[in-house]
């Protein structure tokens, strides 16, 4: 909601400001992988996060060390809080009620949170702030496509930070920008085993980003809708809780669902706090999805079909059925793109192509994942977009 809000007010404000205009696009790009130039900083350190350790002690080693930028992006937030509302009581509300909260959220989720604002020193109640604001505010493109073989290919730019204080001085988004040292890639282990690997920010325990080996590959993206996640926030707090938060679903999904059949259908009916899409690939031909929810249930399951010649399924952040805003498509150079690529050459470096095109690419953009499903495999890059470039 917040970011249809925005754009909004960008298109109005249009006729005396040159700092919103019209999306920058950009010929499809070529030859960007491997990842190097001014669009990338360098792919994702990786961590181990191991299941059979107490909740508390799980990111012990990314908090220490990562708690610097941390404090730096809840600091962030802070400010822009103190902007919004300058007796700071905003702040205030944050660290004397979040922590309540955090009694409200299962296990171990709590546990994991608590154990991050210990490592890293920071007000309990301003982690569990960090770890909830993703319901509202995520924003992103995801692809999923079949190559001529049969193999499936999944990418994702994680969009983040629209209406989150623009630097005028740097031309780009305050927090985007804060959260890209916290980018890391996590191999969750129980019993020195892979159980699955996701693109995190460190110490948000909710999974955004994520594949389990031979299995699946998913990634979240946000839908705007009036009956948005602060909305079922709200109940939450209300005590109306037969809701689940959306990555904490996902995580759930990751860890403990066995098929693509199944992580389907427990991503299609369990009931959310915030609409989502949820983009998913499997590891068999057609296997690939978005399914697009409400809060109560699934609304729409868009699939790939090659008898249909739908050899690929994208989402950005609007139902593919509708038009998207005309100041936020990235779904239409996307699509010419995927479709110039052709399926007989579509690879992890084509994807990446697609997702390095502007306005694909945009100052939003934080990072980049690629996942394989059939190697098991996930490489993240942290990402820029070197001027000219949108905003969104």
């Amino acid at each position: 909601m917040g970011r249809c809000v925005f754009l909004v007010l960008a298109a109005l404000f249009s006729v005396t400001s040159t700092q919103f205009k019209p999306p920058y696009a950009e010929d499809c790009r070529t030859g960007m992988y491997p990842p190097t130039g001014p669009t990338s900083r360098g792919a994702a350190s990786w961590y181990t996060l191991n299941l059979d350790l107490p909740p508390s002690e799980r990111w012990t080693a990314v908090i220490t060390d990562k708690k610097t930028y941390l404090a730096n992006m809840i600091q962030a937030i802070k400010d822009l809080a103190n902007a919004f509302v300058p007796s700071g009581r905003l702040v205030e509300l944050v660290d004397i009620t979040l922590p309540w909260m955090l009694d409200t959220l299962p296990n171990p989720f709590k546990e994991e949170i608590k154990g991050i604002a210990t490592v890293s020193g920071i007000p309990l109640g301003e982690v569990v702030l960090f770890n909830i604001f993703y319901e509202v505010f995520t924003v992103c493109t995801s692809v999923v496509a079949e190559d001529s073989n049969g193999n499936l290919v999944h990418g994702r730019n994680m969009d983040f930070g629209l209406f989150m204080g623009w630097d005028v001085k740097n031309k780009s988004w305050i927090i985007s920008e804060r959260l890209k040292p916290l980018v890391v890639n996590l191999d969750f282990q129980r019993k020195n085993q892979t159980v699955f690997k996701s693109t995190n920010f460190a110490g948000y325990v909710g999974m955004l980003t994520g594949i389990k080996p031979h299995m699946f590959t998913l990634s979240m993206n946000e839908r705007f809708s009036f009956d948005g996640g602060y909305i079922g926030i709200l109940e939450w707090i209300l005590w109306k809780r037969d809701g689940m938060w959306m990555s904490f679903l996902t995580r759930s999904v990751l860890e403990n669902a066995n098929s693509y059949e199944e992580a389907k259908m427990r991503l299609a009916q369990t009931k959310l706090l915030a609409p989502a899409y949820f983009i998913l690939g499997g590891n068999q031909t057609g296997q690939g999805c978005i399914i697009t929810r409400s809060r109560q249930n699934s609304i729409n399951i868009l699939e790939i079909d090659l008898k249909l010649n739908r050899w690929y399924v994208l989402e950005t952040n609007y139902d593919h059925w509708e038009e998207p805003f005309f100041l936020d498509d990235r779904r239409t150079p996307a699509m010419k793109c995927m479709n110039q690529t052709t399926q007989a050459n579509i690879s992890v470096k084509t994807i990446y192509d697609v997702l390095s095109t502007k306005p694909v690419l945009n100052k939003l953009t934080t990072y980049t994942t690629l996942m394989q499903v059939s190697e098991g495999k996930l490489e993240s890059y942290i990402r820029d977009c070197p001027d000219p470039c949108m905003p969104w």
